[in-house]
């Protein structure tokens, strides 16, 4: 009967993280609270996984990851961009290696963003689009976490998950030799092959924005001034030129949808139009029209000069996720202004104000450019205008590097375990004002850490329930057919096909205990097992949804779903088919 509470719990859990509609950390928590009440997890041990050794190490990491963004390292990095060649390939090569070796010591979210700017005013000074380098970008940043113990969560939890099975934990840098070779490998697939295999969508205009954002949707009013009361919406489209569409029209607080060619526009019509910044600014000019959002900026309260548009893209721990604009007041909150709105590839066909925030959005924002950096970190948003990048604090750089480098170094000596060290070089980064005290708990994905905390429980219901063995029994029912190193490819494809619909941590531990249980009634070691799931949970590029990564290149990259399995498909059977030997010759069976 456990078994069986266990297993309706962990699939509807399932249904919630790939239904998407409930944060992943709530389904997780629900999942918690459900087993605990049914008498699965202890009631004093339902919250343990807050104490846990793996989430404590998240936490620090992400801390110090931060820091390190801050302290101006990049600058050296960046200016040693510039300098290479003008192919799209050789460029493509130097980015993703960057990423991909940042990621191996800064969380791959961090890594991300931090280059991703710089490579975007790399790529389009090389006369290239910018789009080209996004997915290749995020999919570095996934190759690159394999090569250490901080470099991912899954790495992380899965050497908690050797340590409970009676071995040490793994090394920082015992995933080196595995990881280290499946990212050469996958870096120089990706500039190679693997851009070629992205859909190009150019926009009319490539200096248009920092990002190959194709069309924005917006609303302007027609003012009483306008020249275009009277027309109906052919001449409109056909007397301008631009590449625009009218999605819908606001008279009266009425809404009409997909207007007819012939509908006579009106004096205070709101007009909702799907159009790029360029065609919008020149048609704006022409016929006396106005920006909705704009109309709150009053010149008598604020100063003209200090205001500016930029671009910014929400991110994974966004406090704007799940809200619209009208209902979390954002004009009056952030002192911000929603110009436009783009999401990828599809049409939006709500109110902007209205229309439900996702991760990887694009937005257009009106605001002060003297609280620029404060409000898109606020929002938890990457700002992606065109001015000068913020890279960090050099002076800085020196002291942050020594406090990591520190770190590492009494890991790798067995001074300190991993847990201890960067939560002391966390506290370091702020007591020596690398980070800024506020942005000493900001800079902790929080949904993440309570998604592991209440999953290892979860985990540990699985385990001792029987639902670990008992889906272990079913996965090794042809095993005397085969080697018993063919295990490894299809507990790794199976750890890869779920990471590919739910978190990569909630995959390892779920996965964890199997890998464990089929290792144990095969007599084998149970390094080779965990290794291969550690690879599959991070080797995330079949979706947008697998990864946070992935998501946050969708909406500036205007990729749409089926786009990622493209160069994500062949790029996963590599993995499989360098990682398993690798696995196999530094883990034997």
């Amino acid at each position: 009967m456990d078994e069986l509470i266990v297993f309706a719990v962990l699939g509807i859990s399932l249904i919630l993280f790939i239904w998407g509609k409930i944060r992943y950390d709530l389904v997780a928590l629900l999942a918690l609270l459900t087993l605990a009440v049914t008498g699965l997890v202890p009631f004093e041990d339902a919250f343990s996984g807050f104490a846990h050794p793996a989430v404590i190490t998240v936490a620090a990491v992400l801390i110090v990851s931060k820091s390190l963004e801050n302290s101006g390292i990049v600058q050296v990095v960046v200016r040693l961009m510039e300098k290479v060649g003008k192919t799209i390939s050789l460029q493509i090569a130097v980015m993703a290696g960057v990423v991909a070796l940042a990621s191996g010591f800064m969380n791959n979210i961090g890594a991300l963003a931090l280059f991703m700017p710089v490579a975007i005013q790399i790529s389009r000074k090389n006369n290239f689009s910018p789009s080209l380098v996004l997915m290749p970008l995020a999919f570095a940043s996934l190759l690159g976490g394999l090569t250490t113990l901080i470099g991912t969560p899954p790495n992380i939890i899965i050497a908690t998950f050797r340590s409970q099975n009676g071995d040490a934990p793994f090394g920082l840098f015992d995933f080196a030799p595995v990881g280290a070779g499946i990212a050469l490998a996958g870096v120089v697939f990706i500039a190679l092959v693997g851009w070629r295999l992205i859909p190009r969508r150019k926009s009319s205009d490539p200096d248009e924005s920092l990002f190959n954002i194709e069309n924005y949707i917006t609303e302007v009013r027609i003012a009483p001034e306008s020249d275009l009361k009277g027309e109906n919406i052919r001449q409109l489209l056909n007397e301008n030129e631009q590449d625009m569409k009218v999605l819908a029209i606001i008279r009266n607080k009425e809404r009409i949808h997909a207007p007819g060619p012939y509908l006579l526009l009106e004096e205070n019509d709101i007009l909702i139009l799907e159009s790029n910044t360029e065609n919008l600014e020149e048609f704006l000019g022409t016929h006396g029209l106005k920006l909705v959002g704009t109309e709150d900026f009053s010149d008598e309260v604020t100063d003209e000069s200090d205001i500016t548009m930029a671009e910014g893209i929400i991110q994974e721990n966004s406090p704007l996720l799940g809200q619209t604009a009208a209902n979390i007041h954002m004009r009056s909150r952030y002192d911000v202004n929603l110009l436009a709105l783009s999401r990828g590839d599809r049409t939006l066909i709500k109110r902007i104000d209205h229309e439900v925030f996702r991760a990887g959005d694009v937005l257009l924002l009106q605001l002060r450019s003297s609280q620029l950096s404060d409000i898109f970190q606020e929002m938890k948003c990457l700002p992606l205008a065109k001015r000068n990048l913020d890279l960090g604090k050099p002076n800085r750089s020196l002291p942050a590097l020594g406090i990591f480098v520190a770190a590492i170094i009494s890991v790798v000596a067995g001074l300190l375990p991993v847990a201890i060290a960067f939560t002391l070089a966390a506290m370091l980064m702020v007591l020596s004002k690398i980070l800024p005290l506020k942005d000493f708990y900001t800079s902790i994905d929080w949904p993440v850490i309570v998604l592991l905390a209440a999953m290892i429980p979860v985990g540990t219901a699985f385990e001792t329930s029987g639902g670990a063995a008992s889906v272990t029994e079913l996965m090794l029912i042809y095993s005397d057919s085969f080697p018993a190193w063919s295990m490894l490819p299809v507990i790794m494809l199976t750890t890869m096909l779920l990471s590919a619909v739910i978190n990569n941590a909630a995959t390892v531990v779920l996965m964890a205990p199997i890998g464990l249980k089929i290792a144990e009634s095969l007599a084998l070691s149970a390094d080779p097992f965990l290794m291969s799931i550690a690879v599959g949970a991070s080797a995330s590029f079949l979706t947008p949804i697998g990864h946070q990564s992935n998501t946050l290149v969708m909406g500036p990259g205007g990729y749409r779903f089926g786009d990622y399995w493209k160069p994500g498909l062949p790029l996963t059977l590599l993995v499989m088919v360098v990682g398993v030997p690798l696995i196999l010759w530094f883990w034997p069976l």
